[in-house]
C-alpha cells in the first residue's frame, strides 16, 4: 500500500532510513502537482528500475517571480495522489513551505553561467529557486536516483552540474519529453491555456518541425535559420527566445550538428510555454 504523507518530515527520513538500511534503492520524481503523463513516465522509471519510489508534489514559491502564476498554478492532491500510485509511487509526500523554508532559513544556491542563459535571462529568480529547493528535497530524501524530464533540459543540466559541484551521492536522469497528441509538450501549466488559444500553442512545435525539417535539407547556418523562424513567428504569443545550442554546456552555436537542440520559450496570455528537441 502507497503511503500519503502530509508535512510529517520526521516520518518521511525515518521510513526511507529503515528502507535504506534494509538495502533499498530509493527513487525520486519532484513535482509540483496537477500530473500528467509527463510525471507518469518519471514515475514509472522509477518503478521500473526497481526503486522504491517517492513523489513530491510542492509549488515552490522561490522559483516564481512578482508578476508569474504562483497563485493561480492549478492543483488537484487527491488526484495526483491517486495518478501516483497508479503509476507505481510508493510513497507521495506533501510537504508545507515550512517543511523546506523554516522562518530561520537563509540560505539559496546561486547557479552559475547555465543559469544566465534561455529562461534565465527573463527569470533570473528561476534556477537559483530551483536548486535551492532540489538542494533541501535531496538532503532530506537522499534518493540514489533522481528522474526529471527533459522539457525542461535546462533545468536538468543545472541539477545535474549542482549535484556534481556539490559532490552529492544521487544520479540525476533525464527522461525523454512527453508530448500531447497534437505534438504540444506536456505541461501542468497546458491546463490554464483558454480552448481558442490551443492552436497558438502549437507555435513552438511547429517551429521546431519546421527546424528539424530544415537541417534535414541541408540547413546549416544557425543565425540564418534563426532569423527564418523568427519571422514566421505569429502574433499573438510573445516569443522570449529562440536559440540554437549544444546540448552539454548549452553554449550557442553557429554551425548546426545532428546533436544541436533547438530550445523555445514563450508567453501566451499569461501561461509559460517552453518546448526543444533535438535537431534529429
Amino acid at each position: 500500500m502507497s503511503i500519503r504523507l502530509q508535512s510529517q518530515t520526521d516520518r518521511l527520513r525515518a521510513v526511507l532510513s529503515e528502507l535504506r538500511v534494509a538495502g533499498r534503492t530509493i527513487g525520486f520524481v519532484p513535482t509540483m502537482g496537477y500530473l500528467h503523463y509527463g510525471h507518469r513516465s518519471l514515475i514509472e522509471r522509477s518503478r521500473d528500475d526497481g526503486c522504491f519510489t517517492v513523489v513530491s508534489v510542492f509549488v515552490n514559491p522561490a522559483q516564481f517571480g512578482p508578476d508569474e502564476d504562483l497563485d493561480t498554478y492549478p492543483a488537484d492532491h487527491d488526484r495526483d495522489f491517486e495518478l501516483s500510485v497508479a503509476s507505481g509511487a510508493d510513497l507521495v509526500w506533501y510537504p508545507e513551505r515550512t517543511d523546506l523554508y523554516p522562518p530561520e532559513s537563509q540560505t539559496m544556491v546561486k547557479p552559475g553561467a547555465l543559469a544566465d542563459r534561455l529562461c534565465g535571462v527573463s527569470r533570473p529568480q528561476f534556477f537559483p529557486g530551483i536548486c535551492s529547493v532540489v538542494l533541501r528535497f535531496f538532503n532530506l530524501i537522499k534518493p540514489d536516483r533522481a528522474y526529471f524530464g527533459e522539457k525542461d533540459f535546462q533545468q536538468l543540466a543545472i541539477i545535474k552540474r549542482m549535484a556534481a559541484d556539490f559532490y552529492l551521492d544521487v544520479d540525476v536522469i533525464g527522461c525523454p519529453l512527453q508530448r500531447e497528441a497534437d505534438g504540444l509538450a506536456m505541461s501542468s501549466r497546458n491546463a490554464r491555456l483558454a480552448p481558442e488559444d490551443r492552436d497558438l500553442a502549437l507555435t513552438l512545435y511547429r517551429t521546431i518541425t519546421e527546424a528539424r525539417t530544415a537541417y534535414a535539407k541541408g540547413e546549416r547556418d544557425a543565425e540564418a535559420l534563426r532569423t527564418k523562424l523568427k519571422e514566421g513567428w505569429p502574433q499573438g504569443i510573445e516569443l522570449d527566445y529562440l536559440d540554437f545550442r549544444e546540448p552539454v554546456l548549452l553554449e550557442e552555436v553557429a554551425t548546426l550538428a545532428a546533436d544541436t537542440r533547438i530550445f523555445l520559450g514563450a508567453w501566451l496570455n499569461g501561461v509559460r510555454l517552453i518546448d526543444n528537441d533535438a535537431l534529429t
